[in-house]
């Protein structure tokens, strides 16, 4: 608002269009944009150490612990990738939080391990050294990154949301097993009501209502389980209001072979999804994103990962949600994120908000995660609708990677008897999944020695496809059935030669011709078509 009384000055201006993402907005609509970032991707940063906290059995005080971390360090981590610092953060418009891409490969080293605090303890180890691993290799990814075109990153982001599905629907039925009420008619019905309600708030015109259509379907689910008896909230004022999160709350990280491994693919996949998510939020705000900048962001994920498992949480990456948000908003500043940033961690130090979120009712957040897993595995499927499956060997690797990733989801039994470090791997859909892409897309896309001229044999047959002439015809309602075509009436309609419906167009011309009518519109160019048809196709040519 300064602008017009220094009018000489246009530097802030020229700054401006060079750099739209270091726009500076008032206070308050900063910290209004900011919140709006934080609810968007709300129910997103909580899931993670909900599905984990579930897993290792912890209690309801536990599990508010690790929420509180996840938001306190994905505060810390947004604020260092948005506002940026030599050599870390790309200085965009970028929210942090615990990444999803962790979530089945976590769960399976908790799984596999003796008892909770030792699983959660492997799980801190492992995303330690797979962070200083991912922070040695970011400055050289750019040149990895050829290995995860999106024949890869698809089946890995579609398998995360496919992977993540029985966690949902075990949610939906109550969490616990042992317990009397799982999967009883009342904790389905929940889970239910609150599907219903986050379809029809995200149908609702209202922009607000539909970006946030999760978090309040949860709260509306939250509510009326309160006069059900479904909700407990009676634990939530036992404990600390404020607190700094406690480091290293359940003991110092072990680090073991099989679960570094597992969670260096899932590092590996976070700074593919990084790279992604920067690229995106590069051309919708339209700043110059160049590899120096993509390497400070991914320095950036790798440190707050590096970090997280001292203060009791997991990897951190990229919201893509966020990345949406900006495109919709028109909001570009990083300085939005960073305010963004600043109210997580705010949350991070209220414990007894962590305690409120860990007693919703399981079957809400059943309701909401059949919805929000969803996403992320059709995220992935929009992806991999942008590869090309012509005459190559995509379809072979994506058939191959995602059934592979599939086998641990649909029989989790099946690597129990391999050695510990080989089930730690691949009893992640995730895990299996990207190792088998990752291969087959070398073996086919990058070692072509060998390969079939005539491409795979999956896909050596061509396509069924009509003609668009041959569709002109066509009217709303028709159907084919029993080899006939009929209308929407019901009434057959003749299937003919192209010379036999020449010979009834002309028909029809003369007809009208002769009664000085105009002839149909659509009759013409029927007649123009088969003519051309004729001229490229002479009787008897080849």
């Amino acid at each position: 608002m300064k602008h017009p009384k220094h009018p000489k000055n246009t530097s802030a201006a020229v700054d401006l269009s060079e750099h739209p993402e270091d726009e500076r907005l008032p206070l308050g609509r900063t910290l209004a944009f900011g919140l709006q970032h934080v609810l968007t991707m709300y129910g997103g940063i909580i899931a993670p150490p909900l599905i984990i906290g579930q897993a290792a059995g912890l209690s309801t005080d536990e599990i508010g612990l690790l929420v509180a971390c996840c938001l306190f360090i994905g505060g810390l981590a947004t604020i260092l990738q948005s506002w940026g610092i030599p050599f870390f953060g790309s200085k965009l418009p970028l929210v942090q939080g615990t990444s999803f891409a962790s979530v089945s490969t976590m769960g399976a080293i908790v799984s596999g391990a003796p008892d909770h605090v030792h699983g959660l303890q492997s799980v801190f180890g492992s995303v330690i050294v797979a962070a200083l691993i991912g922070l040695l290799i970011a400055p050289f990814f750019a040149k990895v990154i050829r290995f995860f075109p999106p024949v890869v990153t698809g089946v890995v982001i579609t398998m995360i949301g496919v992977s993540l599905t029985p966690v949902a629907a075990n949610w939906a039925m109550g969490g616990n097993a042992k317990a009397e009420n799982y999967g009883s008619l009342q904790n389905i019905g929940l889970a239910a009501l609150v599907f219903a309600l986050t379809i029809v708030f995200s149908k609702l015109g209202n922009a607000a209502i539909s970006r946030l259509s999760i978090l309040l379907a949860m709260v509306v689910g939250t509510l009326i389980a309160i006069p059900l008896g479904m909700a407990d909230f009676s634990k939530v004022g036992v404990g600390h209001i404020f607190a700094f999160p406690q480091p290293l709350a359940f003991g110092m990280p072990i680090f073991e072979f099989g679960a570094i491994l597992s969670m260096t693919i899932v590092v590996i996949v976070i700074l593919t999804e990084t790279t992604a998510d920067i690229l995106a939020v590069g051309e919708i705000t339209g700043a110059k994103v160049d590899s120096k900048r993509i390497a400070n962001g991914l320095r950036a994920d790798m440190v707050s990962t590096l970090v997280a498992p001292f203060f009791n949480t997991f990897t951190q990456s990229a919201f893509a949600q966020n990345v949406g948000l900006v495109a919709i908003t028109g909001v570009k500043s990083r300085f939005v994120v960073t305010a963004g940033g600043f109210i997580l961690v705010v949350l991070g130090l209220l414990p007894v908000l962590g305690r409120v979120i860990a007693a919703v009712p399981t079957p809400v957040l059943g309701g909401a995660g059949i919805v929000l897993f969803g996403t992320v595995a059709a995220s992935g499927i929009r992806t991999l609708s942008k590869v090309n499956y012509d005459g190559g060997y995509n379809l072979i690797i994506v058939g191959a990677s995602v059934a592979f990733g599939g086998i641990p989801i649909v029989a989790p039994t099946f690597y129990d008897h391999f050695p510990t470090w080989v089930s730690t791997i691949l009893h992640s859909g995730i895990s299996s999944a990207a190792i088998m892409a990752v291969l087959l897309n070398i073996v086919f896309n990058e070692i072509k020695g060998g390969n079939s001229t005539k491409g795979s044999v999956f896909v050596a047959a061509p396509p069924r496809m009509v003609r668009e002439d041959e569709l002109d015809n066509l009217e709303d309602g028709d159907s084919y059935v029993g080899g006939k075509l009929i209308d929407a009436e019901g009434n057959e309609v003749p299937v003919v030669t192209a010379t036999q419906q020449k010979v009834a167009l002309t028909a029809v011309v003369k007809e009208h011709e002769k009664q000085n009518a105009p002839v149909p519109e659509s009759v013409t160019p029927a007649l123009r078509r088969i003519e051309a048809h004729e001229r490229t196709n002479p009787p008897g040519g080849h």
